[in-house]
């Protein structure tokens, strides 16, 4: 008996477990939350995030380049045959014209030490840390870029959600009126007060309907799918959306956007073609810096031992210290005109990242003016599709009351019928129209 309760309370553990666990597995997320978990799991951020922590040790590489280097040294080395050379014999008092053969060293030897350089004045160096130092500035630049693209895609997939969920749910209202008075119209035809002609009808006007909501299903599903992939949400969880579309909606047909406040220095597109710039005219620098000379010290120390027993870390085998220290310079004095024309390329290319900084200014001001009246123009087509729609919908009703009381045909509510959903369809475009053009309007100004 107490073996039969521990196994229903088990039973019951695991269902109520069972059933948290399924209640957690859709992650629910507002916009604001959404565009928070793609700043911390979309792949593409997390990369950019990689490139600007790769740039951070860049910069520290090209530092430690002119600070001391130490490197250390050791051989040993076994003599099979002991190298041979040969002398005049009269060194030795032998006779003038010969040569006698003799062999130098011990059959065993050993060194060991260690070389510090340290560079003491290298115009290439002085360019280049100051141009680590911006290529980090570019990997911030390119790493903000990439995430205000990330998150007006995770903007575009959440407005596209969100409408395929209304379009749906307004459909399937429809679909449920619909349903009723073909269930009406069935129930009239069968006490042989309309024809049959008017059933079948009714049996069309619902099938579109529900061919429309599977059109609709389709697209929530691939407009969830888009979304989780741009999150980096696992394509299989199931996510739902916690704003209303009203949200959005409401503020874009009351606001009116200010042309005179746009600022082009603060858009990521010409702050990044500005270090652009500046990443040129250290390359102009870097080459002019190769007339400069070089200048580095070093020092070095070794010991080193000989002998005829292969041991020689023996108490009694004797090491011989030397050491020394000394400067390097070298002076550049001709190079057949290569430099100068090294330097002149380099010059032109930062007159062309100008000219494209330049270029730049205009193009986002122009795009920003072309954002503005896109967005004008949306808000209008939106407006008057809004209209559209809800007078489409108001003349199926009153269509379905004239149907109901015997003055227009089912012929003639079916045409009604498609009216609405022709109307809807377009609402759905002109609301997904409306807000890309609020998306544009964000990526010209560089929000």
């Amino acid at each position: 008996m107490k073996t039969r309760v521990r196994q229903s309370l088990l039973i019951a553990i695991l269902l109520i477990t069972a059933g948290a666990a399924s209640a957690q597995d859709t992650l629910r997320f507002s916009l604001f939350e959404a565009k928070e978990y793609a700043r911390q799991n979309s792949y593409t951020i997390r990369n950019s995030s990689l490139d600007v922590e790769s740039a951070k040790k860049k910069v520290w590489e090209t530092i430690a380049s002119g600070l001391p280097q130490v490197s250390g040294s050791a051989h040993y080395t076994n003599y099979l045959n002991l190298p041979v050379q040969l002398i005049p014999a009269d060194f030795v008092g032998g006779e003038s014209g010969d040569y006698i053969e003799v062999t130098f060293g011990q059959k065993f030897n050993s060194d060991f030490g260690f070389t510090v350089d340290q560079k003491i004045f290298d115009g290439s160096y002085i360019v280049g840390v100051s141009s680590a130092k911006l290529y980090l500035q570019l990997s911030d630049q390119a790493k903000e870029k990439t995430e205000i693209e990330i998150l007006h895609a995770v903007e575009q997939a959440y407005y596209g959600a969100m409408v395929a969920h209304e379009n749906s749910s307004i459909l399937s209202e429809n679909l449920a009126n619909n349903e009723k008075q073909y269930a009406d119209t069935k129930a009239m035809f069968e006490n042989g007060l309309v024809e049959e002609q008017d059933v079948e009808q009714f049996k069309l006007i619902v099938q579109n309907s529900q061919n429309a909501i599977i059109k609709a299903e389709r697209e929530i599903r691939v407009a969830e799918m888009v979304l989780k992939y741009t999150m980096g949400v696992d394509v299989n969880t199931p996510i739902g959306l916690t704003d209303d579309i009203a949200t959005f909606l409401n503020p874009l047909l009351l606001e009116k956007e200010d042309t005179t406040v746009f600022d082009y220095t603060n858009h990521i597109d010409y702050r990044l073609l500005d270090s652009q710039r500046l990443s040129q005219d250290k390359l102009l620098k870097l080459e002019q810096s190769a007339y400069m000379p070089t200048v580095s010290a070093f020092y070095t120390y070794n010991k080193t031992a000989y002998g005829n027993s292969w041991n020689l870390f023996k108490s009694n085998v004797p090491w011989f210290p030397s050491s020394m220290w000394g400067l390097n310079i070298s002076v550049p004095i001709f190079s057949s005109g290569m430099r100068m024309a090294k330097v002149k390329q380099a010059r032109f290319e930062l007159e062309k990242a100008e000219n494209d900084q330049l270029q730049a200014a205009q193009s986002l001001q122009m795009e920003y003016l072309t954002a503005v009246a896109d967005l004008e123009s949306a808000v209008d087509q939106f407006v008057n599709t809004a209209d559209n729609k809800e007078l489409a919908e108001r003349i199926f009703e009153k269509s379905k009351i004239k149907y109901a009381n015997g003055i227009i045909t089912s012929s003639d509510l079916a045409v009604t019928e498609s009216q609405f959903i022709t109307a809807q369809s377009d609402w759905v475009a002109s609301a997904m129209q409306l807000f890309n053009a609020k998306i544009n309007l964000d990526t010209a100004i560089g929000n």
